[in-house]
This record gives structure tokens, sequence and C-alpha cells, in this order.
């Protein structure tokens, strides 16, 4: 999807100008038809915006995951009361404070009354409903079960949303204080080490070796420590575009995979959600390669999404699920083993809500203990760098004023 600026008019004449989220002009010119505008100009906004202006202009859309669960929630329960669709919409566009989210139902209302499908309106904004999300509406749509499936993708969406939160903040922690650390340790040796430097040389007395070392690490962040800093940010930021490429996603993903106590949080994390998506799908009707094939693109990690993929492909070939998946070390062996039964028995939805739930447990309790260890870890090891730092500095301090 792209943002064009559009310049138009009403039936009456009065002048319109704002945004429109599009696939490409041809489509926005349409959508504004739809509105019964006559269009006069429909330009890309961000076509002349360098990369970082546009990454941030995307950061701004204001639509977040908790919102979709809410409007999930709020249409089934509409659904329940038979409200009609396109009221349903408007009552939540109006009802919403996020102007991003009232212009996206205002838009999916229009193009249903435009006979448009439920499904067909809501992929027209790849950016709020992903082709998982969609496809669970078509499936809603064709089996008559809409309500069912918006209050199935609440509770969905309620349980991804909190395996996230709960995975990302045990994994920001340790670093949020790892950084905080390294920033205390950088002004340390840059502003205090110097000024006490000057004491020892100017007393003569013989320094430490350890002492030395310090003082040789203080001139150094003196010296050329901007230098770093700089070499450090533009580091970040070409590791950061790097990641935005199909390459730079699977090598940094199997990086991630592969670092020990991360890696094992991840590999959980991300079985649980896989399981978690082909259950929820199956189970609403969806079949079970295109189940594969939606789930390996909301999986959230280059390396499964690349196992998804290749397994989808030898099931095409008439290969079981099981045997496809039992290939790749990163599936675990009690998943493979769940879902060959669950394919034997033709209870295959089952097996994967059941491992859903398993792995979900696994990283709550795997968080749950890290957490508890991370906090007396990181002040021991907070200790130990400050205090060494220090004593190596002042002991020899201390040993000069016992002289006198």
């Amino acid at each position: 999807m792209a943002l064009f600026k559009y310049q138009a008019r009403t039936q009456s004449g009065e002048a319109k100008t704002g945004t429109i989220d599009a696939p490409n002009v041809e489509l926005a010119v349409s959508a504004l038809q739809r509105r019964l505008l006559i269009v006069i100009s429909v330009e890309p906004l961000d076509a002349d915006l360098p990369w970082y202006k546009k990454e941030i202009l995307a950061l701004g859309g204001g639509i977040k995951l908790r919102d979709v669960v809410i409007l999930s929630r709020q249409l089934a329960t509409l659904f329940q009361a038979r409200i009609p669709v396109v009221d349903s919409l408007k009552v939540l566009a109006a009802e919403t404070t996020k102007p991003r989210l009232r212009e996206v139902l205002n838009e999916v209302s229009q193009d249903i009354q435009g006979g448009l499908s439920i499904a067909q309106s809501f992929s027209r904004h790849p950016d709020v409903f992903s082709s998982f999300y969609v496809n669970m509406v078509r499936s809603g749509e064709e089996s008559g079960k809409l309500e069912e499936i918006f209050a199935y993708l609440a509770e969905y969406l309620e349980r991804n949303y909190e395996l996230i939160s709960k995975t990302r903040n045990a994994l920001i922690y340790p670093a949020f204080v790892f950084t905080v650390f390294i920033a205390v340790m950088a002004l340390m040796l840059a502003f205090v080490i110097p000024q006490i430097t000057v004491i020892l040389v100017e007393s003569g007395a013989e320094i430490p070796f350890y002492t030395r070392v310090v003082m040789g690490l203080s001139e150094f962040m003196r010296r050329f420590g901007i230098v770093l800093l700089f070499l450090l940010a533009g580091a970040g930021v070409m590791l950061w575009r790097y990641s935005k490429t199909e390459k730079g996603k699977f090598v940094l993903s199997r990086f991630a995979l592969d670092t020990p106590i991360v890696g094992n949080i991840l590999h959980k994390f991300y079985v649980a959600r896989l399981t978690d998506n082909l259950e929820t799908l199956i189970a609403g009707g969806v079949t079970v390669l295109r189940s594969l094939e939606l789930s390996g693109e909301v999986v959230g990690s280059a390396v499964f999404k690349q196992i998804i993929r290749e397994t989808a492909e030898a099931v095409k070939g008439g290969v079981p699920i099981s045997e496809a998946l039992s290939r790749y070390k990163d599936m675990p062996a009690l998943v493979v083993q769940m879902i060959k039964i669950g394919e034997e028995t033709g209870k295959l939805d089952f097996m994967l809500k059941t491992m859903a739930r398993f792995y979900r447990r696994e990283v709550e309790n795997t968080v749950d203990s890290l957490v508890g260890l991370i906090e007396p870890i990181m002040i021991i090891f907070l200790g130990l760098g400050v205090g060494i730092l220090v004593v190596s500095v002042l002991m020899p301090i201390y040993n000069l004023s016992s002289a006198l």
C-alpha cells in the first residue's frame, strides 16, 4: 500500500483535499470515485521522500495490534446483536479516537456499500488487516459464522498480543540494563577517570598494572570516543537497513535462534505462534495447505517462514505435514509427533491447539524464570563492573594518602 494525496470536488462543487491509502494511483482514483468525488489530481505523497522519512511516516500509522484486537471484539459483539455490518463499521468509526482507524473503517464501509465483500474490503488495507485476518473473515462469510469468526480472531489476537508483549519485555529488560551499564562505564572512562589520573601522575607514585590498563582505556575513550560513537551509530544504521532485506532478515533470524537463552525463548515463541495460527485457520474452515501458506507469512521469523513455505510445497506433492516438518532441526520432535497423531486420527486442529497451549505456557514459564534470574545477575554484573573500575583507580590514591 502507498499513501496518495488528492484534490477533488464534491457533486455540489465543494473542494476536498486529503490522503488515501491504495496499492496504486488507479485504485486510489476508483476509491475516491466511489465516494462520489470528482477527482482533480492524485499524487504519491512520499514519492520524493528519502528512505528514512518514509520509514518514519510508516511508523506514524497509529494502528496497533491492540486496536485490531479491540475492533474484532467490538465487531463480534455488534454482529451478535444483529446490527448490519455497514452500520457496525460506521458506529465504530464514529467512536474511535484514532484518525487513521476511523479513515480505514469509513473506507471499508464504503467499499461494502459499493458491492465488495467484507474480506475484499479488508484486503485493501494490508497494513491493518493481515492476509491471515482476511482469510479468516472470508471463511466466516462463506460459512455464515462471521460473529463466531470475529470472536475467535479477537481471542487469537489477544493471545498473540500477550505472548509478544511478555516475550518482548523479557528481552528488552536485560538489553536496557546492559546499555545503561555500557553508558555509565563510558562516561566514567571519558570524564571521571581522567581527572583522577592527573592526581596519580602528579604524585609520582608507582601505578599498578591494572590501574594503567584503566588509564589507557580512559585515554582511548577521551581521544576516540566521539569517533567510536559515530562508528557504532553508522554500524547500527547499516545493520537496520540490512535487516530490511530478505537475506538480512533470514541471517539475523538465524542468528537470534542460535543465540543461547534468547534462542530457546524464541524457538518456543515461534512454535507457539505457528501452531496457534494453524489451529485457528483450520478450525475456521481454511484448507490445510492454505493454512500453512498463511501461517508462514505471519509467523514473524524468516527462518520459520522458509520452513513453512518449503513444507507447503512438500504437502502439495503429497507429503504429510509431519514428515515434511521432521526434516528441520528447528521444529521440536514433540510437535512433529503430535501433528502425525493428528493426521492419523483426523484431529489435527485439536493436536495443534494442545501444542499451542503447551508452548505458550512454556514461553510464559521460561520468561518468568528468566526475569526472576536477570535482576540479581544484572545487579551483580553492574556492581562488579563499576566496582572493579573504581577500585583500580581509588586503591592507588588510598595507598598514596596512607604513605603521607
